[in-house]
């Protein structure tokens, strides 16, 4: 019996609204790899004629006909077709097109690049069945799905090949705060949620994985420290399907990410490599696949986006796999790793810090809506850092969002196992005082925390907003 389906709603309600449209649409949607894609599609195809066909993750053995044998086996086990011929796409196209015809229907393409995979031609037969047959249906709905985000940029929503062909393009993310509760019942402290949160994020079988009788540490041991630990093995398969021979330069970048967030130019020297149109290509590679994030500071006064960035590493499951399973696995393999507490693995408290950040940025609309910011009066929003010159200090901030009046909301994001102490003031004091900004801006400091803030930090007043864990957690926002 399949997992309930939690979360997904607006994906769903955009869905539905191209669905009903009277006209054939052609939709894309890409993410991260377990994110959902395919699980999002069908359970929007139940109750509906629906056909999912996917493509064969490539390996040394799996060429272009194979694939096209497998789309042949699909085909014929849908209609009953036996001895179907798969020796061209263009023909395979034809028959379902023209099963199709008369039908309200939906149909899923999964793992597209997968499927294409040995064939030049696959992509210009799927463009001409798609104007003179796929098309010509006004009840269908073909859906292009694939975890491989670059080659799905690159192929079909960048090429003059589909220029105005796609009705729609859906970028699946993790889940947010508050659809990641439901996993959980109603009496689990927000502490430990956050703690499988924080080796997790949001990404939705990771959140099925979770165990709910047992606490966020003993699920986090059995899927991450044992022997066949769906978190020991997960690493290794994301790269080597997404990535295949080419994965060991990807898993050099996230490994150098892995320490914090850093410019091109560390990054190469990190990985000892040119900094180059090569490096940049596989960065952006790893940003549209959904593992990094690129934040761009800006100019306060001029009210936009610097060229000077740095590359994040926003997947909180990535981190925690490189600095605490990789270097372990052999002792995982024998059962011979001892995990006592996620307190007791070295650096816990500074990876924590990333991690909490992450979820925090992933979640920032919420932090907006609990500030009472609406998207209309914001000029940018990012985590935000200003290099240090002859004249003017280094300054980095977790996130700042600025806005039309003028205002600088100036967040500092912090976990800790214990209330805060009125030390944190001084330290955003500092910030703010390094902030280079135009005279008539205003700052008003946040707060975002986890476990709580002493008296004398609420006293002081000097937050103009503390929101804890729980106001993102379990109020309605």
């Amino acid at each position: 019996m399949p997992l309930k389906f939690i979360g997904r709603e607006h994906e769903l309600s955009i869905l539905n609204r191209y669905f009903e449209h009277p006209a054939a649409s052609l939709f894309v949607i890409h993410g991260r790899r377990r994110i959902g894609k395919s699980r999002l599609v069908d359970e929007f195809g139940q109750n509906k004629t629906y056909f999912h066909f996917t493509g064969l993750a490539p390996n040394g053995s799996v060429h272009a006909q194979i694939q096209r044998d497998e789309f042949a086996r699909k085909l014929a086990a849908y209609f009953g077709l036996p001895g179907l011929k798969a020796d061209d796409w263009a023909d395979l196209f034809t028959v379902l097109a023209q099963l199709c015809q008369d039908k309200k229907v939906l149909i899923l393409f999964d793992e597209i690049s997968w499927m294409s995979s040995g064939d030049p031609s696959f992509l210009s037969k799927l463009r001409n069945a798609w104007d003179r047959e796929f098309k010509t249906n006004a009840n269908l709905m073909l859906v292009l799905c694939g975890s491989v985000s670059s080659w799905i940029e690159k192929n079909i929503l960048s090429s003059t090949g589909f220029l105005g062909r796609v009705s729609y393009v859906l970028t699946l993310d993790e889940l947010p705060l508050q659809t990641c509760m439901e996993f959980w019942g109603e009496h689990i402290a927000s502490y430990e949620k956050i703690k499988y949160l924080s080796v997790t994020g949001g990404v939705p079988l990771y959140l099925e994985a979770l165990n709910p009788k047992l606490s966020a540490e003993e699920n986090i041991r059995q899927l991450c420290f044992t022997p066949g630990g769906l978190l020991v093995r997960e690493f290794d398969n994301i790269f080597s399907d997404l990535f295949s021979k080419r994965s060991a330069i990807y898993q050099k970048i996230v490994s150098a990410l892995a320490k914090g967030a850093m410019s091109i130019e560390k990054i190469s020297s990190e990985i000892k490599v040119e900094s180059s149109g090569w490096l940049s290509e596989h960065l952006t590679d790893l940003e549209k696949s959904g593992f990094l994030s690129r934040d761009y500071t800006w100019d306060l006064a001029k009210e936009k986006e610097s060229r000077m960035s740095r590359y994040r590493l926003s997947d909180n499951y990535i981190r925690f796999y490189l600095k605490y399973i990789e270097k372990n696995k052999g002792k995982i393999s024998r059962n011979d790793f001892e995990f006592k507490s996620l307190a007791a693995l070295p650096g816990w408290a500074t990876c924590m810090g990333f991690q909490f950040e992450n979820l925090i940025l992933k979640n920032r609309n919420s932090i907006k809506k609990l500030l009472g910011v609406r998207p209309d009066e914001i000029v940018i929003d990012n985590p935000y850092f200003q290099t240090p010159t002859n004249r003017r200090r280094g300054c980095q901030i977790d996130y700042m969002i600025q806005t039309k009046f003028n205002n600088l909301y100036v967040c500092e994001i912090k976990f800790y196992k214990t209330p805060i102490d009125f030390n944190i003031i001084e330290e955003v004091q500092h910030k703010i005082k390094s902030l280079v900004k135009p005279r008539n801006f205003s700052c008003r400091p946040v707060l975002i925390h986890v476990n709580g803030v002493s008296d004398a930090v609420i006293d002081s007043d000097f937050f103009s907003n503390i929101i804890g864990i729980d106001d993102l957690l379990l109020k309605k926002i």
